[in-house]
């Protein structure tokens, strides 16, 4: 089958294009294969799959990470409407520190991003009914589940929407310069 990688500005993140088949009936496609990803230099385990519904365009879901030692990688993808897709690069000493990437992930599109430890990660639905579903290399750990603030005025994110539908607790999340983070570079 196979799979399309490139690596992006921030050269640790990875768009993945998966080759699909479609028909009259619709489509098939691979969405994960070891060996092709190990291949790529993206060699590692994943260990837990979420899946997320947001039923209104507007929602913002992040930005989060998971502190080390229960750091986790991602593989994000959409099987259901649009997202505005976006990572913050929070590793200290970073050439990229603070700054920050984003990708429209659809249905429609089947582009997948490959998120490696050390990323702040969070979206926005762009359509009803969006359905984000990804792939952990780490299990959720409570005590090492952190976050930042949407609108960090340092990471300065150009979200397509002014009035995001936030969560209680992702509106009380920190600035970066006040998050509790221990990545290094």
């Amino acid at each position: 089958m196979g799979f399309s990688f490139k690596r992006l500005r921030i050269p640790d993140l990875v768009l993945i294009e998966p080759a699909v088949f479609s028909d009259a009936r619709g489509f098939f496609m691979e969405t994960y294969k070891y060996g092709d990803f190990a291949e790529f230099g993206i060699d590692c385990p994943f260990v837990l799959d979420y899946s997320s519904l947001s039923i209104k365009k507007g929602v913002i879901r992040g930005l989060h990470y998971q502190k080390s030692p229960m750091e986790q990688g991602k593989l994000v993808g959409v099987s259901s409407g649009e997202i505005f897709d976006v990572v913050a690069d929070i590793r200290e000493g970073s050439p990229y520190y603070g700054k920050w990437l984003s990708i429209v992930l659809s249905a429609e599109n089947k582009k997948m991003l490959y998120i490696p430890p050390g990323f702040a990660h969070g979206f926005c639905t762009l359509l009803d009914m969006s359905v984000v579903v990804y792939k952990c290399t780490n299990i959720y750990s409570e005590g090492h589940y952190r976050g930042i603030i949407w609108n960090d005025p340092v990471i300065g994110i150009d979200w397509p929407i002014k009035n995001p539908i936030l969560s209680e607790k992702d509106s009380k999340l920190p600035a970066l310069d006040k998050a509790d983070n221990n990545f290094v570079y």
